[in-house]
């Protein structure tokens, strides 16, 4: 049907997106980046931009919290798969304060809200602009 041939193309963009900008902001502050995170980013983006749209509140910090409960969870069920399970060894936080297995910490939890801010505004802009013309 076209309603899912265009939902097909909104996710398929936003993946994409959100998989490119991840890996960028990687390799800007670590100096590389990981396959697993490419992907890990792009279903990321995709969760937050379905949950800017089903979540009903027009609450920025709210809608903020749940972009950084998204990606702490992902992160956690992502790192005890690949550096755990496979000891990929992509990333480490043993050494950040409150860490659970090294997998997640308040640090990069409080990073991850942030970081949904301009996350939830580039969802907006790709659904009301470039998908406007579907």
């Amino acid at each position: 049907s076209v309603i899912f041939l265009k939902k097909s193309k909104e996710f398929f963009i936003i993946f994409s997106v959100g998989a490119i900008i991840y890996s960028l902001i990687e390799i800007l502050f670590r100096g590389f980046t990981h396959w697993t995170m490419t992907i890990t980013g792009g279903i990321a983006f995709l969760m937050i931009h379905i949950s800017n749209f089903k979540i009903k509140t027009k609450n920025l910090f709210l809608k903020c919290l749940t972009g950084c409960a998204i990606i702490t969870a992902l992160e956690f069920i992502v790192g005890i798969i690949v550096n755990r399970k496979f000891n990929m060894q992509v990333w480490d936080y043993s050494g950040q304060k409150f860490n659970i297995l090294g997998q997640i910490c308040p640090l990069f939890s409080a990073i991850w809200f942030l970081i949904s801010f301009p996350a939830i505004y580039l969802s907006r802009f790709i659904k009301s602009y470039l998908m406007k013309n579907d």
